[in-house]
């Protein structure tokens, strides 16, 4: 007969849902991040409570919009955990908080389902895991949308009639102030270096170089990060430095992204708002010296490079190998750039081995000498037109005075030779030999006295280019732009010895090296 068992049943262990809830604020004030504190503590309870869940943790964005997923940590950190299996069902307040864009809260949502996991929103009362369908979600996240554009409008609104009024506060300062409640101070040494930077613009100086400068000097930005040419950029064109305040430099289009106002909204100025770094002059000097150095970089189409004149043609000498510079072309960031070569730099056997040049490293150069003629033309320019005109002076016409008599000296000495020759009174040898002395004499003297002469002319024309050099570098307004043609007035040609060092051959006759870097 056969015998039968019974194998008594195991109760099945239900397995606790693992449940996280995100929560987020969009402003830090103070009464946003009360509300946070109490979502958190209520959901914390909510869930630790409730014996078939198992606390997962909150994940909270505290003072971020609900327009861009991509700023929002936390939540990125929340669908990385669902994905990696840590996650089994969400909470949240209500679809205004987990998102403010109708497409973005459907793309999550479908994502989460997919992998098994359901959202529920409280204030809607909807649970992913029992709707049939989208169609509610899509119109309750539209509405959401809706709802934040609606905030945003009235947000800017506020925003714009207090710039109006000129009570606007604005939330942060930049480098070299610090904010003091409302209060906007100077910050000691960061105005410091601030006012280095506009100092090393009007000197010449290029933003990347500033930037490298600064670098090197192991000096953080206000974020602890390294300087960039951008940054350097921002400063020096940033009026904040010199008091202004000009509000809403940027605006939030409709699709909520951040776009720099070229006009398309109203801006505002208060001038005279807190304490200037920089005078409302040398702030100027700077950018129009940044813009002027912006414009030398000259772009050029492909194969119309040797077409543009400039004044640096046949002027630029390489100072290793001699040779006089062509101009060329580089290709950098989809355009082409006029730039000066050696060519046996360039042509094998490569015996010469400078590298290109860009004109306006030239450009700054001869700005940055000129400038320093200006400043010190009353040590240099005048002693040296001093110096040429006492060349002219009694000396020197006693020198050809001397020269002229020697010559009719010798002249005389070959005719008395002659006349002993036809006398009979010398002989044949003799003559010969006298005679070709005195000649390499007399032609010793007319060339001495040519060099003389010669020495006195190129003197006046030494003297009169260094009066017209005086005359426009004793003028007061400052020289911050190149000037082609006081360029082709005053320089005769420039030698490259590389690209941070350049020698002035001046038409006056002074050679002035300039170093760029």
């Amino acid at each position: 007969m056969k015998r039968i068992t019974k194998i008594e049943a195991t109760p099945v262990v239900q397995k606790k849902l693992r449940v996280a809830a995100y929560v987020r604020v969009s402003t830090s004030h103070e009464e946003q991040l009360t509300s946070l504190k109490a979502q958190k503590e209520h959901y914390e309870g909510a869930i630790k409570s409730n014996p078939a869940w198992e606390f997962a943790g909150i994940y909270v964005d505290e003072g971020i919009s609900g327009t861009k997923i991509a700023k929002r940590e936390a939540l990125l950190d929340l669908l990385d955990d669902c994905e990696s299996g840590k996650i089994d069902r969400v909470i949240t307040k209500s679809i205004s908080r987990f998102a403010r864009n109708t497409t973005d809260c459907l793309m999550m949502v479908r994502k989460l389902t997919g992998l098994g996991i359901y959202l529920f929103f409280e204030k809607e009362n909807i649970d992913t895991e029992h709707m049939d369908s989208e169609l509610l979600l899509s119109i309750m996240s539209s509405l959401a949308e809706s709802e934040s554009k609606s905030i945003s409008e009235n947000a800017k609104w506020s925003i714009n009639r207090r710039m109006k009024r000129g009570t606007y506060k604005m939330g942060t300062v930049p480098y070299g102030y610090r904010k003091d409640g409302d209060q906007i101070l100077i910050d000691p040494k960061e105005a410091d270096l601030v006012r280095e930077i506009f100092q090393m613009s009007l000197m010449g100086y290029g933003c990347s170089k500033i930037a490298n400068i600064l670098n090197d000097r192991n000096i953080p930005t206000k974020k602890g990060c390294r300087w960039h040419h951008s940054t350097i950029g921002s400063m020096l064109r940033n009026e904040f430095y010199a008091g202004d305040f000009l509000m809403q430099k940027t605006y939030m289009d409709e699709g909520f992204h951040r776009r720099v106002n070229y006009g398309e909204k109203d801006m505002y100025m208060i001038q005279d708002h807190h304490e200037a770094l920089v005078s409302h002059e040398d702030f100027d000097r700077a950018n129009q010296m940044m813009q002027e150095r912006g414009k030398g970089c000259k772009f050029v189409e492909k194969n119309h490079a040797k077409a543009i004149p400039t004044a640096f043609s046949k002027k630029l000498i390489c100072g290793e190998c001699g040779r006089i510079l062509s101009k060329g072309k580089k290709k950098a960031m989809g355009a082409y750039h006029l730039v000066w070569e050696c060519k046996n730099a360039l042509k094998p056997p490569h015996s010469c081995s400078q590298r290109y040049i860009l004109p306006e490293m030239v450009e700054y150069g001869f700005i940055r000498m000129m400038r320093k003629l200006q400043t010190c033309h009353s040590q240099v320019l005048e002693p040296f037109i001093d110096g040429l005109k006492g060349n002219n002076n009694q000396r020197v016409l006693n020198q050809v005075k001397i020269l002229e008599e020697k010559i009719e000296k010798n002249e005389e000495q070959q005719k008395n030779l002659e006349q002993l020759m036809f006398a009979g009174l010398l002989e044949q040898e003799v003559f010969l030999t006298e005679k070709q002395y005195l000649v390499q004499q007399a032609s010793e003297f007319a060339h001495e006295l040519s060099e003389v002469r010669n020495s006195i002319c190129g003197d006046l024309r030494h003297l009169e280019a260094a009066e017209q050099l005086l005359s426009l570098v004793s003028k007061r307004k400052p020289i911050l732009t190149f000037d082609e043609e006081a360029f082709k007035a005053h320089v005769e040609k420039v030698t490259i010895v590389s690209r941070e060092v350049f020698i002035f051959h001046l038409r006056c006759g002074l050679n002035l090296e300039e170093r760029i870097g």
